[in-house]
């Protein structure tokens, strides 16, 4: 006799807690219900794997894997959500209860890790054979406390009970070889399930153990430490994300962590290979595509190289080839500083044939650029070593065959600015892919009033992997009622985060104030400062009387790396703010501070949904894109923000009357940095001297540390393109406060409009769906076709579009809107047509002939399946 669902899930929490279910610990249960959903995709698990494995695959390779919780995102994509609550309360538990009990996977840190995450997510949706590879870190970055307003570091041990959403693969252990150790690489695979499909894709991380675990030797022998020392030398390469550089022993523990992983994975791929496809691997970039998620990964190009010449016998320029057709680049930052170079003396000391390979790269890059007629100062610029340093941007910027930026922006402005000399060499390397962020969590999950509403209007839930599908629902911006219905989940959201904040940090909130937020990694150009001075200032208006203050909760959530000081500063100040506001009975029923504990992944699921004003306020052309700003957008809140990064877009998507917009802009920079003086600024814009005073004239308390002194140091002095703030923090603040100060009012004087604007901005957030990034990246640089291991019955565009006609409301002018934004559409659709043909491909191929006759093939292949969904691309 079959069981049940409760059945099933029962049998796994007896299994893991050792006592009836009704007995169990929430964390016990949430064991058992996790591998009951093991259980439930093991099969399907299997399969992926084995059709992805003679196929041509994509392997992602990142440092950071920031996924959040496993249990209800897995949930939810397997539709088991309802199943899953009715079981935990037939078996004396509250499902709430249970997901809480989960520790988020401490495996990345910010919007690299976690679009990496959404990428993972997509890929697997559209069933593209996509595999993630990484460490497996015992402590992650770090878990935040605060003490005295200070952040303080503590180790996150997130596995130390174990996790069923790790399973270890030992039979497929690997060594990796360094000069000074050997380490075995275990690795542990996490499956990454889809919604819609039958596909399961994979995660692996890599842990780096001993060849032996312990010198019984030296123990007996008394040498206690000498016994397990090796055995601590090895678990150093996988204790935490992100090891403090700022010594030489820190920077040898990077190099060594990137090594290890990229080592593995290339290991792993190299022999899948020879499996499927026999010992010539002249073919490895036919079935292979690597993408290098920033410059961590680096390191996998003079491996591969190795791999294919010592261990494969290939000569230097059959191997060159085959690397320069395999690996891909994505640039996440367009300040030059930011790009990796570590010493020399690292690779020589770790892995001397590695050093030996990449001098070998140097030198024929210096041959081939000669020969080119470059200019000797322009060689020695891009050279991947010069002054005694190891360029990884440039190894990378050299081997690949596609570099992007991930925004429209960003991409200009490294073609433009940080990799000028690679782009006017190879221009047609370069390629934009616009970051994006996963409906099913960001939305679906996250949202669940939100995500009802947007099924029942479009008449079914096609829309989660369809996101573009959301643009019909536009017209519903003139009806009041669905606005009503919209400005009611926003406040059960609200109150629901409100809750959560008193139960989690003991700060209590006003759900009818405003919820302005700014969660995203602390550093200096996200210009968290420039968000602290204005409230230090709304602070102060308030003291002098000022009226009529639009209540407001100013949400933070940060981590700052534990050796960036002025950062921290940052936080303390924040802090210190807060306490002022909170307490003083003046502010404290007007405006109040909340600085979010410890941020990850789920504070942010639980504050995206309530936040009304989205804060992306980094200086103009400094942020590469941002996906916080996709995700608030996502969920109806309002870009207050520069026109810097993914805001472009936004603002591009929704217009600059459905966002908040200011400061100065990229091309306005140079101007305004000419004769910029911040102690002018300072000095003539009402209210600033008295907000930056209050740094050092004992208002604000950093506990004789001399920190906030140095903050004001920091924007205060010199003169033009010498100033010492670099991120135009005070340049930009009275057009922030003006526009921030507009923006509240708007929001109490006309809240049906606000409504409008914030559904506008739902409807059109489907550009920024990680399902269209990972789409444009498949057919455009990685050439990757589905693998699906059985037919599903995936929803289609179509369905979404003729659901919506039956139950959009059917007003006239609201049509001939709508049918002029589709003409607009056309007319662009064409335009992106005609700019497509005229562009190069970005991937390598082989011969020309081959290369026609795939072309051929594909389009024939299009116009088959155009014809048989009726247009869906």
């Amino acid at each position: 006799m079959a069981l049940n669902y409760s059945q099933k899930v029962d049998g796994h929490v007896r299994a893991a807690a050792g006592t009836v279910s009704e007995s169990a610990t929430n964390r016990k249960f949430w064991f058992g219900l996790s591998r009951s959903v093991i259980d439930e995709i093991a099969e399907n698990w299997h399969k992926t794997r084995h059709t992805y494995a003679a196929a041509r695959q994509q392997h992602y390779f990142s440092a950071e894997f920031l996924m959040g919780r496993a249990l209800l995102n897995n949930l939810t994509n397997l539709g088991r959500v309802e199943e899953a609550s009715a079981a935990a309360a037939d078996l004396g538990h509250n499902l709430v209860d249970v997901l809480e009990a989960e520790n988020d996977a401490a495996l990345g840190n910010g919007g690299l890790g976690r679009l990496a995450a959404c990428f993972l997510d997509s890929a697997v949706t559209q069933n593209l054979p996509v595999t993630g590879y990484g460490l497996l870190y015992r402590y992650g970055l770090f878990r935040q406390e605060f003490q005295n307003g200070f952040q303080v570091e503590h180790p996150d041990p997130w596995r130390e009970d174990g996790n069923p959403f790790t399973i270890r693969r030992n039979r497929q252990r690997l060594r990796v070889n360094f000069d000074d150790m050997i380490v075995q690489a275990i690795p542990y695979d996490m499956p990454i399930t889809g919604y819609g499909t039958d596909n399961v894709g994979t995660l692996r991380l890599w842990k780096a153990e001993p060849l032996e675990e312990f010198d019984y030797d030296a123990f007996n022998s008394q040498r206690f430490t000498e016994a397990i020392i090796e055995r601590e030398r090895v678990n150093d390469i996988c204790r935490v994300l992100y090891p403090n550089d700022t010594s030489y022993e820190g920077k040898k523990l990077r190099v060594r962590q990137q090594y290890f992983f990229t080592s593995a994975s290339l290991q792993q791929m190299v022999n899948n290979y020879v499996t499927h496809h026999g010992e010539d691997l002249s073919d490895f970039a036919k079935y292979n595509s690597i993408q290098l998620n920033d410059t961590h990964p680096v390191l996998a190009i003079p491996e591969l190289m190795r791999l294919l010449m010592d261990e494969h016998g290939m000569g230097w320029e059959q191997a060159w080839e085959i690397v320069t057709e395999t690996f891909a680049y994505t640039n996440h930052t367009v300040l030059t500083e930011a790009l990796e170079t570590w010493e020399i003396s690292i690779f020589q000391s770790m892995f001397w044939r590695i050093w030996e390979i990449i001098a070998e790269i140097d030198r024929r890059f210096r041959l081939d650029m000669a020969g080119r007629g470059l200019e000797q100062q322009v060689i020695n610029r891009m050279a991947p070593v010069a002054n005694g340093s190891v360029h990884m941007a440039w190894i990378a910027c050299y081997a690949s065959f596609s570099i992007n930026g991930v925004a429209a922006i960003h991409s200009e402005i490294i073609k433009r600015d940080t990799l000028r000399d690679w782009s006017a060499l190879w221009p047609e390397k370069f390629n934009n892919k616009t970051n994006g962020v996963t409906p099913r969590r960001w939305l679906r999950m996250i949202n669940p009033g939100l995500s009802d509403l947007l099924t029942r209007l479009v008449g079914s839930d096609g829309w989660v992997t369809d996101l573009d599908g959301l643009k019909e629902l536009r017209p519903y911006e003139n009806d009041e009622k669905v606005l009503r219905e919209l400005i009611d989940i926003k406040r059960a959201n609200k109150v629901k985060f409100a809750e959560w904040i008193r139960e989690r940090q003991g700060v209590e909130v006003d759900p009818d104030s405003i919820f302005d937020t700014q969660i995203k990694r602390l550093h200096e150009y996200k210009r968290q400062l420039l968000n602290a001075l204005y409230i230090l200032d709304l602070y102060f208006r308030i003291k002098d009387g000022e009226r009529d203050v639009p209540k407001r909760t100013f949400v933070f959530g940060a981590k700052a790396a534990p050796g960036y000081v002025r950062a921290k500063a940052v936080i303390k100040l924040i802090n210190t703010i807060g306490d002022l506001v909170n307490n003083d009975p003046d502010t404290r029923d007007i405006i109040r501070v909340v600085f979010i504990e410890n941020y990850n992944v789920s504070p942010a699921e639980k504050i995206i949904p309530a936040t009304d004003v989205s804060e992306q306020i980094s200086l103009a052309g400094k942020e590469a894109s941002g996906t916080g700003n996709m995700k608030f957008m996502m969920n109806g809140a309002l870009t207050l923000g520069t026109m810097d990064g993914a805001n472009v877009e936004i603002v591009d998507a929704v217009g600059e009357d459905n966002a908040y917009i200011f400061g100065v802009r990229v091309e306005g920079l140079d101007e305004a940095f000419a004769e910029y003086s911040p102690h002018q600024v300072y000095e003539s814009v009402p209210g600033l001297k008295r907000v930056l005073d209050a740094f050092d004239d004992g208002t604000l308390d950093d506990h004789g540390t001399g920190m906030f002194h140095d903050l004001k140091n920091s924007i205060l002095h010199g003169y033009g393109v010498h100033a010492n703030d670099v991120y135009y923090v005070l340049g930009d603040f009275a057009d922030y406060r003006e526009t921030r100060d507009r923006m509240a009012r708007d929001y109490f004087e006309d809240p049906m409009n606000w409504a409008r604007m914030c559904w506008v901005n739902i409807c059109e957030s489907g550009r920024f769906s990680s399902d269209r990034t990972i789409n444009d990246y498949a057919t455009e640089t990685w050439k990757l076709e589905p693998a699906p291991i059985s037919a599903t019955a995936a929803p289609l565009r179509e369905r979404v579009v003729a659901a919506v006609k039956k139950v959009a409301p059917a007003k006239q002018s609201t049509a001939k809107k709508t049918t002029a934004k589709k003409t607009t559409a056309k007319k662009s659709t064409a335009k992106k047509t005609t700019a497509k043909k005229s562009t190069s491909e970005t991937a390598p191929t082989e011969k020309a002939a081959a290369k026609k006759s795939a072309a051929k093939k594909t389009t024939a292949k299009k116009t088959t399946a155009k014809k048989s969904t009726g247009g869906k691309k």
